[in-house]
């Protein structure tokens, strides 16, 4: 591992991203942790126009940015909160998807409803409608990302952590193929969710564990 590694996962996983559809235009932002310093999307970029050398590195004990020649995303204490209250984890990816973003506006939850979702994501937290880019938004995050890996923001957003980019984004794709499927099932009927036997079943399968471990490790 390598900072120039970082700076190409980063603008690797930003591309997938928009290619995806998980963010539009100038929206989201994403990081990782090389060592102390955090590499961060810069203000103003689509995810997709960011070169390798545009990542703006953030010293995470003291918040200064070690190279000026971008400013970073305006979501910065956001980043650098979650970073702190979490060693473990090395990856954030923050993205606007759409069925993500609408379920936040009709619910309060997100039951578990498939293998894959109890698998990856397990429980998710949500956080009340803040002033996006303020140290209060920052905090609210913070608080949950000690214990949650993914993390929708009301009328905002999601945040998904990982112990690298490829388990973070992944997270993201889950995530919001979780809130596509609930909403089209409440949409006809009353989903059927999986109980708190058949999610911890799940979770406890050597086969999940195996993957999960995986991906965990690769680059």
């Amino acid at each position: 591992m390598s900072e120039q590694h970082i700076r190409e996962e980063l603008t690797k996983y930003a591309r997938k991203s928009v290619a995806k559809g998980l963010v539009v235009g100038p929206g989201g932002n994403i990081s990782a942790r090389f060592e102390d310093t955090m590499y961060l999307s810069p203000s103003g970029f689509a995810l997709e126009d960011i070169e390798p050398e545009q990542w703006v590195p953030v010293d995470i004990p003291s918040g200064s940015i070690l190279d000026k020649t971008f400013r970073p995303s305006s979501e910065v204490l956001m980043h650098l909160f979650c970073y702190r209250v979490n060693p473990n984890m090395t990856a954030i990816v923050h993205t606007h998807p759409a069925y993500c973003i609408a379920l936040t506006l009709v619910d309060d939850e997100l039951p578990m409803l498939f293998p894959d979702q109890a698998a990856l994501v397990g429980d998710v937290a949500f956080v009340p409608y803040v002033v996006p880019t303020t140290d209060k938004l920052a905090n609210l995050v913070a608080e949950k990302a000690d214990r949650y890996s993914s993390i929708l923001l009301k009328n905002h957003g999601l945040v998904t952590t990982g112990k690298n980019l490829r388990e973070a984004y992944y997270r993201t794709e889950v995530m919001e193929e979780s809130a596509k499927i609930y909403l089209i099932a409440k949409s006809v009927g009353t989903p059927r969710r999986l109980t708190e036997e058949e999610y911890k079943e799940i979770q406890g399968l050597e086969s999940e564990a195996y993957r999960v471990n995986l991906l965990q490790q690769m680059k």
